[in-house]
């Protein structure tokens, strides 16, 4: 169901006259509905719910809304107003339920905004059966939606508001589907374009990172580069690691060698991707920055889809989207949920640390004490503290020698925000001079539990204010990693310190505060803190002091005794015995040894005297935080538990009033609690943050959120079950909410230590345990209550699988100053004594203390330390209340068969030898378990009371040799090894064996009492064979050493009560002056020597009397080779247990046994017990003969308690689940109940149940489910695939049922090969199976191979759980039984079997057939049918058929049931494989089907109908398969150059084609469009392998992937697989029809296969009747009729034929799996299969689905002019010029650039070139792209096909003779979506290029496509990039056209201006005499250079010469002249 809540709208337009009537429509898949209208009225409110009926189908990820308001008029049509369109992508991908959209902007029908919006909320309810589709494709939002401003002035559409409300939600639920073990991973990058890259010239290349690996794209050209890469990381890593990495892209220009060639970068965690619906992102938008220059914007935008996809993920198909080219970026960008990014500075500031271990080896230290240095052994470690976020990691100062260092520094973290990544990840480290630093520990701040973006509250409460920035603090963080103890050895848990792992222990905390100021940088990222900040952060650090109390009431389910046991427990550094920096306090247990239960495990026996341990401790009082968290748990834990009883109510089918009546009251009581506990209020509390008041604004919004969602739902909800999904996101967000970031307190850890080893531990998170004075609820869930905690192995590689030790302990953590409190919730008396020892030796057989050794006579329990009684002070606030006694230990002294009926004595034969020796008897022969003197198995006397029931025995069952023997090696002190093997070697010197023998308790003779002698020595002595060796209670002859216990009992002075154990504190004083003289005690020596034992002793115990009913268990693992396991169960309770009885061979077993407990000893108050009875465990073993019982599981169940045995009530079963390593391994139909017996014993106990054997009860009626007469009928068809056991081919196989019990048995198949079907296919069983639903055993499928020699293995098993989708109504016929189409024809006679396809048809036809094929191709089809309409040319036009495309394999299809409507196949399994890997394996197939029905218990009445009738034939047919191979998707690169060069190849039963001819090289997308045929045999070649191969010269070809077609399904199946039906009947064209038989022949045999009447035709065929229905052509055909259509009868049955929802014409898409990466997609095929029996006849012609041929075109530039080109140089003569020239070519294919000639001296940028470039490319029509085909390398073998956007790049340059031209400008022009040119260069500018820049999508296209113009001419500016901006370079005058290749042989035309130059005739350029070049020209030179500017000059010197001349020789002459004239010579 779909609700749209129309709420109101706002600011509508007015009209002309008056004011309008709005009315809303809201369309959905064409379905509309109306508001009311709303008269005159410009705000009209409706709040009206209209709803849409789904029907059934769910909403898949590219649903949306069409909502219109229009204006109502009364008569005539309503006036259109505004429109919006509303995706529902968020509701389909299952994240949210209600997507509210507000202020939804409402659109003209041209797409302009109208300024109006609309406020709806849409609701979805998914149909039962709908699985929530995860994003199937891209839906982007239309509508773009209204704008709100967040609190941090970022805005968001209306996309984003929905999405972040359920994100958090569903990104953790995502991650928690992930088992922690590593795993493979694929990552896809496909890298498609980038846009605005700045820069000039440059040649871009993408480099991404992921996980250490880098992939770079092929190197491009220009700002808009066109990639559409995909590369793939395969990892395998754990989940947790992967998703700490991140990716990285980084964009570089590959021109500059420089440093600077990074042009912008962007990253985003990987964790980010798979968090997202179906872990992907699709073509989003990145906006790259520059990292070094935080101030900078974008540096550009680059386009990618990421995937991560695991194991079973199925990557989305990605869809381009016809607008993608104009795609609006800002829409698309990938910003968390619609903000803007903004740089932040993250500011961390480190004020100091505490409690940092030692990390450093203390030799050197030791070194300076011998030279007398001091000591300071706590300080060896030099502590720094890194943090690292996104990618960036700075560090804090190293402090040398500090263990509580002050580096009081802040680091500045630069990021964008909000950002992508969710962790600042702190690790302190130690640093090291030499080595590697090593970490201490790790903690992490998640941002998103720090920082709200406001979206997660529902948007309708308007509240603005609650969203926060990131911060924190200033509060300590706890640091968890390796235990502390330091060692000089390597730390086998080095990884938890780096947060890998949980870890185990406390190791310190460091006080940091996280504080983030938007915009802004700070000027160094590492910088001091100042000094106020140091003092405002003091108050943060007022400690008070805590109280904790731990009493531990049982210790069980040990499984490994030996040394004895203690627990220790702290809270942070208080109470770790070691660690001596705190003061000693009462932290541990008392040592103790196990003692065997009698049955399997081993327990430590307290009895009545609890260990109780007290650790006072100082913390930060954060009583505000952990209340509120306590209180939102409390809330939680209420709602879930109800919520829990609900679901069980929904699964146990109760009646509709008891459902409502558990519904109200969950609601209510939701209502209720939150109403009731409010979280504390935070006025004047101490250790205030501003963090604690966000955090409280979220909660109480979230808190009332849901308080009235649950009030709404009280009153609206109309069907409860479909509530659920609400009130589990209800408990999800509780439960988030209660995570507290800033929770200071460290946990409480409690270790389990044998010996002096560290075993196991346990953390709880001191909430839970923590005393609130505010309110009970705040009281932490466990405070004061006894808890069970299951201790765990520290870095368990097992995780689980054996528990070291099962405690209930009772613990409570409150201020000392509450401490009174504790006294209400304390059971039982608290005693404290002290304690010492005196120890006695025995010297020539006296005792006495000569011969003790380094001992004292007086000591501590180590015998180490002097004591003297009179050393002894009580503690202040404490007195001595008696004497020293003498007080024997009593943990000997207790009988282990206390209170069981049966035991079983054991008792361990030992032997030992030299090396080498022979073996003889141990000086002890006889011990128990850990090495105690035990009696020889002969001298064991029954007790009284009991009785013997079996001999001794050896037990084999353990790993121990044949004869029951383990060897092992006894190191000194030690009298016996500390581990033990199975195999005997050389060196071992002591064996041992153990000896059982079972005895039961007989009836006691009336009032005799059972009387045990103590042993022991009455003096209270105990003995041991040599100092420091075990103790033991009876003196032997080897003993040489003896001890007894003094004791001494303090009280508290005033009666403080229970209270007082917290005064212990400093332990005993110890009198110091007695020291001996000069000895330096260490203080570990002291420290727990002398600690106090403090216990809490039970005067009264209470019996009860437990029963166990274990029912049955399901699906447990198969651990045995034969497939199945022989499981029995440990059934633990406290200090017993027991054992079911063990089964044989099978994993689902019934064991139907009341285990019965007569009488447990429970110490305590009987009230607490009942509100938490200890847990009933059961842990599951799987029996071997040989070797160790394997464990299968365990779970717990907790018992019904009955205080008085008169309770009514009964426990019900229920099924609980068996949980192995984390796993979920199966599940166990349990209920137990706890009775307390009265004092007096005399108990009316409920009965004894029936004895199935002697000590077998079965479970009683009353608790057993009822039981009903049920029949089960099986059809077995066949198998399939069964693959050899042990060697040998399974031949002749039988299959045996098994259910409830009754197991029936097929007949025996002949012979496999040649038939591999059941002779007989029914088989039938009467059986008593439950009437609940729940309690249904499983059936099982065994395959029994009938062998020579009568041997009968089981060859392959399988279990089906649920029999629901088999049960039936007997009595209602299903005709379609199991008979299938195909089978049905074959059953028909056969009078159809000549058919005579179509008569033939006149050759005008056929020629206009071949003339149509040039428009139309099987391509159109397929493009038209999946959205691209660009590529499918005038298909759709001409009204031709579609076909469907399943994004999915044909048997994932929903409707079509897997196409196992007839038999379903499944999987035979066999168990544990050879190489002892858990998974079992896949041995074969078993096709069946089976029919669960009630019968009637009277055996008078006649049994139902059967089932299973008319069977088709199960004998072999030979069919003729067509497979047409499409396409291939994504597939995962073989080559290095990540792509790969893929062909098919494919096998069917021996019938193999390989295609390796047809190889498609360098493509990860190859188009193959390939069609098979082969033949074969079904049902034994029933398996078609399509594998997709990687052709390789050299090496091996690889194997990509392939999938496997099920043939016979698709040919049983009644939905006509075999063949899908077009849309239309054609007998001729590219839609001919390709079925064997016509229309109306299947459509009879489908009504003769449902058991109908033949379908009747009448009026010529166009009407006809079918199953009751009358159908007409006309109601079909309402759309033109064209010229290939068949007869009209043939038309109307086909149309009639796709009514009954039969497999329509497709094209499914298979995904691709390797052996590899199982279960990862390595790529998808898209094919279909056609499949035709060669009985009926001959099939029709094959589709033609050869992929297109590029075309042949040419574009033909004509540059004319240029003119405004920056002028770059200046001449000699000072002018501004340029010599300019032009140089164009096509993206892709660069080697053909085009120069024209240069325009010497352009003094004004004009320059002149008529001038032709001519381009040839490949180009594909229909797609628009034009097909580029190079080698990548010279060395390459084949040529490349690149598919590039045909764009045209035009660039001015200066030519310069002597140095490297200068660029000018570039002209970017896309031939698609030309831009129009100017007519004149005065029109021209750079604002013409802008509007396809940017790409805005609601500007009417005035560009069109030069393809369809043909040719245009005109001005384009070029332009330049100066300083950041764009400038105009240039304009440029040219024609470009483009001209096919037909035209081009018609209208040739030459290069430049060579011949043949026509089309246009180009002419030389009409230059300027001024346009030359100078070095080649001089005479011009002169002209035009030379004398234009210097003529005046020139003249004036020719003149000055002339002159110069007339005076030089008149100087030279005159002397002469002048003599001459004197002298007269000649006179």
């Amino acid at each position: 169901m779909l609700r749209v809540v129309v709420e109101a709208a706002r600011g509508l337009h007015k009209k002309t006259i008056g004011t309008p009537d709005p009315i809303a429509t809201v369309i959905f898949k064409g379905e509309k509905k109306k508001t009311k209208s709303i008269d005159s009225e410009l705000n009209p409110v409706w709040n009206e719910v209209l709803e849409f009926d789904l029907k059934g189908t769910g909403l898949d990820s590219s649903s949306y809304i069409d909502v219109i308001v229009k204006d109502y008029e009364t008569i005539g049509k309503n006036k259109f107003i505004g429109s919006s369109k509303i995706s529902l992508r968020d509701l389909a991908s299952g994240q949210v339920t209600s997507l509210p959209s507000k202020n939804v902007d409402l659109v003209t029908e041209s797409g302009q905004k109208t300024g109006a919006t609309i406020d709806l909320m849409i609701g979805y309810d998914p149909p039962a059966n709908a699985a929530p589709n995860p994003q199937a494709g891209d839906a982007t939002d239309a509508g773009g939606g209204g704008d709100e401003t967040l609190p941090d002035g970022g805005q968001r559409g209306s996309a984003g508001v929905s999405s972040s409300s359920g994100q958090k939600l569903s990104r953790a639920q995502s991650r928690r589907r992930l088992v922690n073990k590593p795993q493979d991973f694929q990552i896809r990058v496909r890298v498609i374009e980038a846009r605005q890259l700045s820069g000039n010239n440059i040649k871009p290349v993408v480099k991404v990172n992921v996980c250490e690996e880098t992939h770079r794209t092929r190197i491009k050209r220009g700002n808009n580069p066109f990639f559409d890469e995909i590369f793939f990381y395969n990892v395998h890593m754990l989940p947790s690691d992967l998703f700490d990495k991140h990716f990285s892209f980084r964009v570089y220009n590959s021109y500059s060698l420089r440093a600077d060639s990074l042009m912008g970068e962007f990253k985003l965690d990987v964790s980010y991707v798979y968090d997202e619906p179906a872990h992907c992102v699709m073509r989003k938008w990145l906006l790259l920055n520059d990292p070094h220059d935080s101030s900078s914007g974008a540096k550009g935008y680059l386009k990618v889809s990421l995937f991560v996809v695991g194991a079973g993920d199925e990557p989305p198909v990605e869809k381009s989207d016809s607008c993608d080219d104009q795609d609006d970026i800002e829409s698309n960008l990938l910003l968390p949920a619609g903000l803007t990014l903004r740089w932040a500075t993250l500011s961390l500031k480190v004020f100091r640390a505490e409690d940092v271990p030692q990390m450093d080896d203390a030799f050197i230290q030791t070194m300076k004490e011998i030279f007398g240095g001091g000591e300071n052994k706590k300080n060896l470690v030099d502590p720094f503290l890194e943090a690292r976020f996104a990618g960036k990691k700075l560090c804090t100062r190293v402090i040398e020698h500090s263990a509580n260092p002050e580096w009081n520094q802040v680091l500045h973290l630069q990021v964008k925000f909000p950002s992508m990544c969710e962790r600042v990840k702190m690790t302190v480290f130690d640093w090291d001079r030499l080595t590697g630093n090593d970490a201490i520990g790790t903690t992490y701040l998640n941002l998103s539990k720090i920082a709200s973006s406001g979206g997660e509250i529902e948007v309708n409460t308007g509240q603005s204010e609650v969203g926060f920035l990131p911060v924190f603090g200033p509060c300590y963080v706890n640091l968890y990693g390796s235990p502390r103890e330091f060692s000089g050895l390597p730390d086998p848990y080095q990884d938890l310190n780096y947060g890998k792992g949980e870890g185990v222990a406390y190791r310190g905390r460091v006080l940091v505060e996280l504080s983030t100021k938007l915009e802004g940088k700070a000027d160094k990222t590492v910088d001091g803190i100042n000094s106020d900040d140091i003092l405002v952060v003091q108050k943060y650090q007022r400690r008070r002091k805590y109280s904790l109390c731990a009493v531990f009431h049982s210790a069980s389910m040990l499984q490994e005794p030996g040394e004895p046991i203690q627990f220790e427990v702290s809270i942070g550094n208080y109470g770790n015995t070691l660690d001596t920096t705190c003061k000693p306090l009462a932290s541990t247990t008392q040592y103790s040894y196990a003692v065997f239960d009698g049955n399997h495990y081993y327990y430590l026996p307290w009895v009545n005297t609890k260990p109780v341990v007290v650790v006072l401790s100082c913390w930060e009082d954060i009583a505000h935080r952990l209340d509120s968290v306590n209180i939102i748990l409390y809330i939680s834990h209420r709602l879930q538990s109800n919520l829990e009883l609900f679901k069980l109510s929904i699964l146990a089918k109760v009646s509709d009033n008891e459902l409502v009546d558990v519904w109200l009251k969950l609601l209510t009581q939701l209502v209720e609690d939150i109403e009731s506990f409010p979280t504390p209020e935070l006025e004047g509390r101490s250790n205030l943050t501003s963090l604690d008041i966000q955090i409280k604004k979220m909660r109480d919004s979230a808190l009332t959120n849901i308080k009235d969602g649950a009030r709404c739902m009280r009153e609206e909800a109309t069907e409860i079950r479909d509530t659920l999904p609400d009130l589990e996101s209800w408990a999800a967000k509780l439960k988030l909410l209660a995570e507290e970031p800033q929770n200071s307190m460290p946990d409480v850890i409690i270790w389990m230590l044998r010996g002096e080893k560290r075993v196991a531990y346990s953390r709880i998170p001191a909430h839970q345990v923590l005393h609130s004075a505010y309110s009970e609820q705040a009281c932490g869930q466990d405070c004061g209550k006894i808890r069970t905690v299951f201790l765990q192995y520290p870095m368990d590689k097992n995780e689980g699988l054996k528990v070291p030790v099962q405690i209930r302990v009772n613990m409570w953590l409150g201020l000392s100053a509450h401490q009174k409190k504790f006294n209400s919730y304390s059971e039982g008396t608290f005693s404290v004594f002290a304690e010492l020892y005196e120890n006695q030796a025995q010297v020539f057989g006296n005792w006495g203390t000569t011969g003790l050794v380094g001992r004292h006579n007086f000591s501590d329990v180590t015998g180490k330390l002097k004591l003297k009684q009179q050393y002894f002070m009580p503690p202040r606030g404490w007195e001595w209340e008696a004497e020293w006694f003498v007080d024997p230990e009593r943990a000997h002294s207790t009988e282990a068969d206390a209170g069981h009926s049966e035991f079983m004595d054991e008792v361990y034969q030992n032997e030992t030898r030299f090396p080498g020796g022979e073996w003889k008897g141990a000086s002890e022969p006889f011990t128990d378990v850990n090495g105690e003197k035990s009696h020889n198995p002969g001298e064991f006397e029954c007790p009284p009371g009991w009785m013997w029931e079996d001999e001794w025995t050896v037990d084999d069952n353990r790993a121990v040799d044949d004869e029951g023997w383990e060897y092992g090696v006894t190191i000194p002190p030690q009298d016996m090894p500390q581990s033990w093997v199975p195999a005997e070697k050389v060196y071992h010197v002591h064996r041992r064996r153990r000896l059982y023998r079972p005895r039961k308790r007989a009836a006691l003779p009336e009032g005799a009492a059972v009387e045990r002698e103590d042993q022991g020595d009455p003096e209270g002595w105990e003995f041991a064979s040599l100092i420091g060796w075990k103790f033991h209670r009876k003196e032997r002859l080897s003993d040489t050493f003896r001890r007894r216990r003094y004791r001494r009992k303090m009280a508290p002075e005033e009666r403080l009560g229970a209270s007082a154990i917290f005064q212990l504190e400093g332990a005993l004083g110890i009198d110091t002056d007695e020291k001996e003289k000069g000895s330096k005690a260490d203080a570990t020596k002291l420290f727990g020597a002398n600690t106090p034992t403090v216990s809490c002793s039970f005067d009264k115990s209470h019996m009860y009397h437990l029963r166990v009913y274990v029912y049955q268990a399901q699906n447990l693992a198969s651990m045995d080779k034969d497939s199945f396991s022989d499981p029995y169960a440990h059934v633990s309770f406290l200090h017993v247990s027991k054992t079911t009885e063990k089964l044989r061979a099978t994993l689902n077993p019934t064991w139907d046994q009341t285990l019965i407990f007569s009488d447990v000893e429970i110490f305590g108050d009987p009230k607490t017990v009942a509100q938490r009875p200890p847990d009933v465990v059961l842990e599951f073993y799987d029996n071997d003969q040989v070797g160790k019982d394997e464990m299968l599981g365990r779970s717990v169940c907790a018992p019904l308690v009955k205080l008085n045995p008169g309770m009514d009530q009964t426990p019900k079963l229920l099924w609980y689940p068996i949980i192995q390593k984390g796993q979920k391994a199966g599940e166990a139909l349990l209920a137990a109940e706890l009775i307390l017996k009265d004092e007096s014993g005399e108990l009316d106990l409920p009965l004894f149940p029936p004895k199935k054997s002697e000590n077998l009860y079965m479970v009683p009626h009353g608790i057993r489910p009822m039981v009903q007469l049920t029949a089960v009928e099986i059809l077995a068809w066949g198998l399939r695939n069964m693959k050899p056991y042990q060697l040998a081919s399974v031949s002749s196989p039988s299959l045996v049922v098994e259910c409830g019990g009754q197991r029936v048995e097929s007949a025996v198949i002949k012979n496999m090969k040649k038939g591999p079907n059941f002779p007989s296919s029914v088989l039938f069983i009467k059986v008593l199976l439950p009437k609940e639903e729940m309690y249904i055993p499983p059936i099982v499928l065994k395959v029994i191979d009938h062998r020579p020699f009568g041997r009968k293995p089981v060859v392959g098993q399988c279990t089906i759980t649920t029999l629901e989708q088999f049960k039936c109504d007997p009595y209602i016929i299903t005709a379609e039984g199991a008979m299938s189409s195909k089978m049905a024809m074959m059953a028909s006679p056969s009078k159809h079997l000549s058919i005579n396809m179509e008569e033939t048809r006149p050759l005008l036809e056929t020629q206009l057939d071949e003339k149509e094929k040039e428009t139309v191709d099987w391509w159109s089809k397929f493009y038209a049918s999946t959205g691209d309409h660009q590529k499918c040319g005038p298909y759709l036009k001409k009204g031709y058929d579609t076909l469907k495309v399943y994004e999915c394999e044909l048997e994932d299809v929903p409707e079509f049931e897997g196409l196992t409507d007839f038999c379903t196949t499944f999987k035979l399994q066999r168990g544990k494989n050879e190489s002892g890997d858990e998974d079992p394996t896949v041995v074969g197939e078993f096709k069946g089907s089976f029919k669960v029905y009630p019968l009637p218990d009277d055996p008078g009445v006649a049994p139902p109908p059967r089932q299973f009738r008319e069977l088709p034939e199960s004998g072999p047919q030979e069919c003729l398969v067509r497979i047409y191979v499409v396409r291939a998707i994504d597939l995962q690169p073989k080559d290095n150059n990540g792509r790969c060069d893929p062909y098919v190849k494919m096998s069917l039963g021996k019938n193999t084609i390989d295609d390796q001819d047809n190889y498609l090289p360098n493509t990860t997308g190859p188009v193959f469009g390939r069609m098979f045929e082969m033949t074969c045999f079904l049902p034994q070649d029933k398996d078609l392998k399509i594998s997709v191969y990687d052709y390789d010269f050299l090496t091996r070809d690889d194997k990509v992937g392939e999938t496997v077609i099920d043939l016979e399904n698709r040919f049983l199946s009644r939905y006509n697989s075999y063949c899908g039906l077009p849309q239309t009947y054609c007998i001729s064209g590219i839609n001919k029809w390709r079925d064997q038989q016509k229309p109306s022949q299947i459509l009879e045999s489908l009504a003769r296969l449902k058991g109908l009447s033949k379908p009747k035709t009448e009026d010529n065929g166009t009407s006809l009747s079918f199953n009751g229905k009358e159908y007409t052509l006309a109601e079909f055909e309402n759309r033109e009729i064209h010229e290939h259509l068949g007869p009209a009868r043939e038309r109307l049955c086909l149309y009639v034929l796709r009514k009954q929802g039969l497999v329509p014409e497709h094209v499914e898409t298979r995904t691709l799996y390797s052996s590899f990466q199982p279960n990862i997609s390595q790529g998808q095929l898209q094919m279909w299969v056609d499949v035709f029996p060669k009985s009926i006849g001959v099939p029709g012609p094959p589709f033609d689905i050869a992929p297109r041929k590029a075309k042949n075109y040419f574009l033909r530039a004509v540059i004319w002019n240029t003119t405004d080109v920056t002028l770059d140089e200046t001449s000699i003569t000072g002018e501004e010029m340029s010599d300019v020239y032009v140089k164009g070519w096509m993206p892709g294919m660069e080697e053909n650039k085009q120069k024209t000639d240069v325009h010497y001296r352009s003094l004004d940028g004009d320059g002149n070139f008529n001038w032709r470039f001519v381009f040839d490319f490949e180009y594909l029509p229909a797609e628009q792209l034009c097909l580029v085909s190079k080698k990548e390398q010279f060395w390459s073998l084949d040529k490349t096909e690149f598919r590039i956007p045909p764009k045209f790049i035009v660039q001015i340059w200066d030519n310069d003779k002597f140095s490297l031209d200068d660029y000018l400008g570039t002209l970017e022009l896309d031939l698609r979506n030309l831009v129009p040119p100017a007519k004149t260069p005065e029109k021209c500018s750079l604002e013409m290029m802008d509007d396809v820049e940017i790409g805005t999508p609601d500007k009417p296209v005035q560009a069109k496509s030069l393809f369809a113009q043909q040719s245009v001419r005109g001005w384009w500016p070029c332009s330049i990039e100066q300083d950041g901006m764009k400038v105009l370079g240039g304009k440029v005058e040219m024609t470009l056209e483009i001209v096919g290749e037909a035209d081009s042989d018609e209208r040739p035309a030459g290069k430049g201006r060579d011949d043949p130059n026509m089309n246009p005739k180009l002419d030389p350029p009409n230059r300027p005499e001024t346009s030359f070049f100078w070095f080649t020209n001089p005479c011009k030179t002169m002209k035009f250079i030379v004398w234009r500017r210097f003529r005046w000059l020139f003249i004036g010197l020719v003149f000055l010469t002339i002159v110069g001349l007339f005076f030089a020789i008149m100087l030279y002459s005159l002397p002469n002249y002048i003599s001459m004239k004197i002298v007269k010579p000649f006179q």
